[in-house]
Parts: C-alpha cells; structure tokens; sequence
C-alpha cells in the first residue's frame, strides 16, 4: 500500500484501492482492522483512519500480498455458520468438510442421545459443528497437537458448546474404550511429495496435517483399520479423501469389512467423502 503524503490522513476507500489487493479480500482485511463489517466500510470511504490503524493494514495486506492465508491473518474462519478462531497450528476449515458434517447429521437422530466421535479435529471445526446442530447428542474430538487441543477447547468455550470434549490422541490410541454411534474424519490425505504443498495456502499449514504417507493414505488406513473396534453395530464411519482416492477409501472400506459403502460428491463435483458401517 503506497503512504499517502506525511501528515495527510488515510481514508478508508483510498486504503483499499491502494492495497494491491483483490477488493474482497482487502475489505476482510480492513474491516477486520477497524472492527467494522463490509456494509460499513461500502457506505464510509470518505471516513478517516488512524495512523496505527493505517500502518496494521499496510502490514496485513503485505502479508497477504505475500501469500499468507486471510483466515491465519484474522484469525477467523467462518464455517457450517459457526464463528472459529483458527491459528497457524491447525488446517484452516474448508467450505468442501461442511459435506462431511452435512452426511454425518443425517445419520444421526436429532430426537435421541447419541456418541460421536471426531478424528484429527483440528480446530474443532467438524465437531463443534456437528454438537451445535444435535445438542442432545455428545461429541468427542481427538488430535495429536496440543496446540490444536487447546485451540479446539476454546473455541466450545466461546461458542458455549457443552456437548462436546476434546483431547489429545494419535487417532485412537486415547480414546475412551466405548462404542460410539458415528466416528467423522477428515485426515491428512495429500501424498507427501505432492507438488501443490509448496503452493497457495498450503505452503502455510501445518505439513502434518496436510500429508499422510507416500501415497496419501497412511492415515486413511489407520482410521479404517481401527474403527471397528469402536463402532456401535450399523454404526457409521465417514471420511474426506483426496479428489483421486474414492476407489482405493472404498475398496479399504471393504476389505475391513464395512457395508454399505459409497462415496458422495462435494459441490464441485469432486468425490470427497467415503462412508460405510459395520
């Protein structure tokens, strides 16, 4: 962003033309710096701004010129209609999950108590969504950071979530021995020596929870094979693949035994998430 001459006030409209920004994200990005929407900075481009707020601005669309992700600069993610706080240590929610969430909640009773289980929750994105639309139900999310962990709790706490609980676990090592009535996942799935991790968004995101093996599917395999021992009988296991893996999620699927097997399609088109139960 040029500096207006010294001395001479920023004013909102000149901030955002001068941000070499597409005009989306330099409005997310001031509106979150002035702590006002985007119906107030279209209707106030003749207001005035601070000095500091001027120089914050100029640092985030730096930033962001530079390639790092707005959700990590914010610090928000909006996602299934809820507010999320997401940092650097966790995979940034992705508008393709809410599938996942969507396929999870019809197979599950709205009107009866009901387990559930969130593998690798990150920030608690999938099970904070999944305990908001059925408060009758309870939800367990697990993931190997701590970071995350942490970050998955506070978010419940800010959304005044209290059926749900998370905890550290490497998948399902921590976990309670019970029987649930769902388990979710959306792991890392992208092959390690994929390209497009050192491109976008990715190359920002923790590699641990991007890539899974060389072919992708280490941590698929792991979830698969472990499931069964904590699937109530004609429960369900759903999982996110990669856009290239439908076939090779299904065939594990039958090969551990599962029923009832298929993929969906994300909106894109793209197979996205493969389920079957035991």
């Amino acid at each position: 962003m040029t500096s207006p001459p010294k001395g001479s006030p920023t004013y909102v409209s000149r901030a955002l033309a001068a941000s070499g920004l597409v005009p989306f994200e330099a409005k997310i990005l001031l509106g979150h710096v002035l702590r006002r929407n985007l119906a107030w900075l279209a209707a106030h481009g003749d207001e005035p701004m601070t000095a500091r707020e001027a120089k914050v601005f100029d640092a985030l669309a730096r930033r962001r010129r530079d390639g790092e992700p707005i959700a990590y600069l914010t610090g928000r993610r909006e996602f299934y209609g809820l507010d999320l706080e997401v940092t650097p240590d966790v995979l940034i929610p992705r508008p393709e999950t809410e599938l996942l969430v969507e396929l999870a909640l019809v197979r599950i009773d709205a009107d009866e108590h009901a387990e559930i289980l969130d593998l690798g929750s990150g920030s608690g994105a999938i099970a904070l969504a999944i305990a908001s639309e059925r408060p009758n139900s309870s939800v367990l999310g697990v993931d190997l950071s701590v970071a995350a962990v942490a970050l998955a709790r506070r978010n419940a706490s800010r959304l005044n979530l209290g059926n749900v609980a998370f905890l550290e676990s490497d998948w399902f090592s921590a976990v309670p021995k019970k029987r649930y009535d769902a388990i979710v996942a959306n792991p890392p799935y992208v092959a390690a020596g994929d390209a497009h991790l050192g491109e976008g968004d990715l190359r920002f995101e923790p590699p641990t929870a991007l890539a899974s093996g060389a072919d992708g599917l280490t941590a698929i395999r792991s979830i698969i094979t472990g499931a069964a021992a904590y699937l109530a009988p004609r429960a369900w296991l759903l999982i996110e693949h990669g856009y290239d893996q439908a076939d090779a999620v299904q065939a594990m699927l039958r090969d551990a035994r599962f029923s009832d097997v298929q993929s969906r399609r994300d909106l894109a088109g793209i197979p996205r998430t493969a389920l079957g139960r035991i």
